[in-house]
């Protein structure tokens, strides 16, 4: 990708800066709705992005019909809005506003077991998928129990990623650049005990290991697995989805996940990836109008199989 100019990363900052200082002067629910309906045009402005997210679905959910493909599509789209207009609220952000943000339903014996897991020494990885808002998740796990710090690729904009970090550290979570991340991922989960990883996105052959996602083989990064073995710690999915009737966020997870302990790496790898990628597709399972169906999940394929998009 060609180099930006110092104009145009300036002119990209002013455009991000005008939006976010537009809902950031808005009561909450205003910027929502602004920001929801803002995106919820996507879906009939960037007919490539709508072409993804239905393809998806048609993998995803076979039994269900065009109609219904639609209104999860055009749900995901108003989800984005829900992100966007959320973190324009960051700034305004206190520890009682997130409390009633966000309420974490976790099951008290595996709350219990990531306390024991933390005592002893071992870290645990908090994978997420691109569900709900995990911006919030991270937020709001940062004052229901600890700041944590969580994989993230810079943005290709330093003015834009400036402006994001701040957002996202203001309670004490820490970035760490994805890139070469291997050394400082495990040293945090050693002293930290504790690493959000972003990990439902396509991958690369030579990053990931093809498990079912949806009953389809998707390419998938051997990240979390690798971690998880290498400094003995647990995977924990979970989500921050949007409880409509609730009028707030759910933070709700799947089973503790223990990397595969056989001694063949290979096989331990592609074990505690398959079992965290089944964890991560019953989440969406349950919102299915919450996940990002515009990423190009099963771009990479098996070799000799077609194309999907």
């Amino acid at each position: 990708m060609a180099k930006k100019s110092s104009f145009q990363t300036r002119l990209e900052f002013a455009g991000v800066k005008l939006i976010f200082g537009f809902l950031g002067v808005l009561p909450r629910r205003a910027a929502l709705f602004a920001a929801s309906l803002l995106t919820s045009c996507g879906y009939f402005l960037f007919s490539g992005l709508r072409r993804v997210a239905l393809t998806n679905l048609k993998i995803a959910f076979p039994e269900k019909n065009e109609a219904e493909h639609t209104e999860l599509a055009k749900g995901s789209f108003r989800n984005l809005g829900r992100i966007l207009g959320e973190m324009s609220q960051f700034p305004k952000a206190t520890h009682e506003s997130l409390n009633r943000l966000i309420e974490f339903r976790i099951d008290p014996k595996v709350y219990d077991e990531y306390l024991k897991l933390k005592s002893l020494g071992r870290g645990v990885i908090i994978v997420s998928p691109h569900l709900g808002n995990w911006e919030v998740l991270v937020f709001g796990w940062a004052t229901y129990d600890s700041p944590m710090s969580y994989l993230a690729r810079p943005l290709d904009n330093p003015l834009i990623e400036k402006l994001t970090v701040s957002l996202r550290t203001k309670f004490g979570n820490r970035p760490i650049n994805k890139t070469n991340s291997v050394m400082t991922a495990a040293r945090v989960l050693r002293e930290e005990g504790l690493l959000g990883i972003l990990a439902d996105v396509n991958a690369h052959p030579k990053e990931g290991v093809f498990v079912p996602f949806f009953g389809k083989p998707a390419c998938t990064s051997t990240g979390p697995a690798l971690l998880a073995i290498r400094t003995n710690s647990a995977i924990l999915p979970m989500c921050a989805a949007w409880d409509d009737e609730a009028g707030r966020y759910i933070g709700v997870h799947g089973q503790m996940i223990y990397p595969g302990a056989s001694g063949d790496r290979q096989s331990d790898v592609l074990e505690t990836t398959e079992a965290f990628t089944a964890e991560v597709e019953k989440l969406i399972r349950r919102f299915p109008d919450q996940w990002l169906w515009i990423h190009k999940r099963w771009k990479t394929r098996p070799p000799g199989e077609p194309p999907v998009y």
